[in-house]
């Protein structure tokens, strides 16, 4: 029977599964090397259905085995072939079911150009770092520079290209053209130069610094760090406007503007000058009315001022009253006017209602006299003396005489008959 092996494992220890260490390598790597550039040439490259690429990148002394995935792969340039030398961007992994050691690749182009965009990468990380494409130096352009200057080949395409917009919008600015070489070893030299010799003659206003399009190397001249550093200091508004839309430069970077073509410059530095025309012909129509609701506010002002002025003097006053006294006679006489129509009106109408009332009222008058009459005549002392009785009164009292006890001898009394009056003196009375 064999003997137990002895086991020297420490009390204590973690012990990794395969999975879990393949895992553990995979993080550390991951977490250690960032995003990084690898040259070398392709090698066992292969195609599956997925549409994935799986290769190696070798050089004399070692390999890396490749994988990218076909969404990084449908941005390619250029076909894959082994044997080929590139220049592979992407980030260090393990795959975990193996263990193999990989490169994830994100970017791949041909060395040569690869090589140059890994230098443009690393001058544009440079010069960011430097602040000189911080927005707080840009420099703004002016709305209407009083003289261009142009920073180019004066036989390129470029060239015609921005003089012929300029003649179209804007013919009236005036332009000076710096020429240089935008394409060569002495081009960085040239385009340095021409800054200088703007910012020195002071001359012109904004400028623009640019050419046609081509490859990266071609346009190579307006990535050099000296071009760089003369645009940033140059103490003109520049525009930079190199190459076509999807081409693009650290001198579009440093610039105050960048314009996607030379054509695209021209359109910024100028405005329309139809624009501008039909712009200026608007303020004109509004400062003439403007200065029209001026006069009229500064009249009325006027008018007022002179009417609080002629107000005060004792002739304006004076006249005013008189007028005001003229009104008021007027409004007098026609308001006695009015008042005498109407009361002739209402007085007709009283006449015209007595005329027409008074017989009825006559008539019931005469009836009731006629009744007051025989009942007066009925209680009358004269119908009493018609039946042959008399009003017998003492003729000096005037007394009536009612009883025979009135009368003394030798009295003179006075008598009423019926018709005409008499006087007698008492000679003999009686009794009843």
């Amino acid at each position: 029977m064999p003997e137990p092996v002895e086991t020297r494992v420490p009390q204590g220890a973690q012990i990794y599964s395969v999975s879990e260490l393949n895992r553990a390598a995979r993080e550390l790597l991951e977490d250690e090397l960032p995003s990084l550039w690898v040259a070398g040439e392709i090698s066992n490259l292969a195609r599956p259905g997925s549409g994935h690429l799986y290769f190696s990148l070798t050089d004399a002394q070692a390999q890396v085995r490749c994988a990218m995935f076909r969404g990084a792969n449908r941005t390619l340039k250029f076909p894959p072939e082994d044997g080929l030398q590139v220049i592979a961007r992407g980030r260090v992994t393990i795959y975990e079911p193996r263990g193999s050691y990989q490169l994830i690749v994100e970017h791949m182009e041909p060395a040569g150009e690869g090589l140059l965009r890994r230098k443009l990468e690393e001058l544009k990380n440079k010069l960011a770092a430097e602040g000189l494409f911080d927005a707080a130096h840009k420099q703004p352009l002016p709305a209407l520079p009083k003289r261009i200057g142009i920073v180019t080949s004066p036989t390129g395409a470029a060239i015609h290209d921005i003089l012929h917009i300029l003649r179209r919008r804007f013919a009236a600015v005036p332009v000076v053209i710096y020429p240089v070489r935008v394409q060569g070893d002495r081009a960085k030299h040239d385009i340095v130069a021409a800054l200088d010799t703007a910012a020195e003659r002071e001359e012109c206003d904004v400028l623009i610094i640019g050419r046609g399009g081509g490859s990266l190397e071609d346009l190579w001249a307006f990535n050099e760090e000296i071009v760089a550093h003369a645009i940033f200091n140059c103490p003109i508004p520049t525009i930079s406007a190199v190459g076509h839309e999807v081409d693009f430069t650290i001198a579009d970077l440093v610039a105050d503007v960048r314009a996607p073509t030379p054509s695209g410059a021209a359109e910024l530095v100028v405005p329309d000058g139809v624009a501008w025309l039909r712009a200026f012909e608007a303020l004109r129509t509004r400062a003439a009315n403007a200065i029209a609701r001026l006069i009229r506010q500064h009249r009325e002002q006027l008018q007022q001022l002179i009417g609080r002025q002629q107000r005060r003097e004792p002739s304006y006053i004076l006249r005013q009253n008189t007028q005001r006294l003229d009104e008021l006679l007027q409004r007098m006489a026609l308001a006695l006017d009015n008042r005498l129509r109407m009361d002739q009106l209402r007085l007709r109408n009283i006449v015209d209602k007595l005329h027409a009332a008074a017989p009825l009222r006559i008539g019931e008058l005469r009836q009731k006299l006629s009744v007051l009459v025989a009942e007066l005549q009925a209680v009358s002392p004269l119908s009493t003396l018609e039946r042959g009785y008399a009003v017998v009164t003492d003729k000096q009292t005037g007394k009536v005489i009612r009883a025979a006890n009135q009368l003394e001898i030798d009295q003179t009394i006075a008598g009423r008959l019926a018709r005409g009056t008499f006087e007698a003196l008492i000679k003999k009375k009686g009794s009843t």
